[in-house]
């Protein structure tokens, strides 16, 4: 949980190396003529790995009604994207070039990026290769609008909220959960250069939990699948597997298994892992010197995973 003030909450996108298009720009119609027509509150370029990614941002209330609303903006988002993305190619490149930071950003990363031919290119690679993804900003989450927002859409969906307090003296704090802060190495973990290359969010697949002996028995072998696990609405739809990582005295991850179906766990805001087939052993992967025994879920590939000898060499 990260508490800033409101002088620094309109640059807490940057901690992510992310740009977030907040100009007049970003109030121009998506979709065809005669068709739906949206507008986005913004556009937000994640730069902070090795492929880039673009979000949709929708900016709302709690107050508002998150079905009728919320869920059908993002829906005609998506379609919209689908039916006309030259629009959104063209909307994107002005706004990138009307403001001197973004564009540095962004011009910085296409020159440290071999495969990328130019900004165009970026932009171009954003909007009709990668996945449609939606961020939502929001500032409390509303009853099952995360069970809605699954149970609807087979895209990626982020919540972000962002919750403001004002103090005697008038001053705005805003508390929130940094933007995907625990994807590459939970906070006071650090990548080592030139030894630990960061796992490339488009590419992860797999996810590992922590299990104690009598759950991993019971559950994740005896039931063949895994529940009250809170996963990112934006890497969801790229789940394929999931692996055990089992807690002392073993502190190994130990077995994986292939997921059939990702569903909201009853009406926590939480989700039931069911397995595709039992649970194989692999490794064992054990604690090495730098990554910490796990005690809370963690992303990864699995290929990456399957290489691995230690914890060390999957994160």
């Amino acid at each position: 949980m990260k508490l800033i003030s409101k002088r620094r909450f309109s640059r807490f996108s940057s901690t992510c190396s992310a740009l977030r298009e907040s100009t007049s720009i970003s109030k121009k119609k998506i979709g065809t003529k005669g068709g739906l027509r949206n507008i986005p509150d913004g556009y937000l370029i994640d730069l902070s790995g090795p492929t880039a990614r673009l979000f949709v941002v929708e900016n709302e209330l709690a107050s508002h009604d998150h079905l009728r609303h919320i869920a059908v903006q993002i829906l005609q988002f998506s379609l919209s994207f689908e039916d006309e993305p030259r629009t959104v190619h063209r909307i994107l490149i002005e706004a990138i070039l009307a403001q001197t930071p973004a564009r540095t950003l962004c011009e910085q990363y296409v020159a440290d990026h071999p495969e990328l031919r130019s900004l165009d290119h970026l932009v171009s690679t954003l909007v009709s290769e990668s996945p449609f993804t939606a961020l939502v900003i929001i500032d409390e989450i509303p009853d099952n609008l995360e069970r809605v927002l699954a149970d609807r859409f087979q895209f990626g969906v982020e919540v972000m909220v962002v919750a403001r307090y004002r103090s005697e003296s008038g001053e705005d704090i805003y508390q929130f959960e940094p933007f995907l802060d625990d994807i590459a190495a939970p906070r006071g973990e650090r990548l080592v250069p030139n030894v630990v290359t960061p796992v490339d969010s488009t590419l992860i697949d797999t996810i590992v939990v922590p299990a104690r002996e009598d759950g991993f028995q019971e559950t994740f072998l005896g039931e063949q699948r895994w529940h009250h696990v809170r996963i990112h609405g934006s890497m969801r739809p790229q789940i394929k597997y999931i692996a055990a990582y089992r807690t002392a005295p073993s502190s190994a991850i130990t077995h994986i298994a292939p997921v059939s179906s990702i569903e909201p766990w009853e009406r926590t805001g939480k989700y039931v892992l069911n397995f595709a087939e039992p649970a194989r052993e692999i490794g064992p992967v054990k604690v090495g010197n730098r990554v910490k025994p796990l005690q809370n879920l963690r992303y990864t590939n699995h290929e990456r995973l399957e290489r691995a000898s230690t914890l060390d060499e999957v994160w």
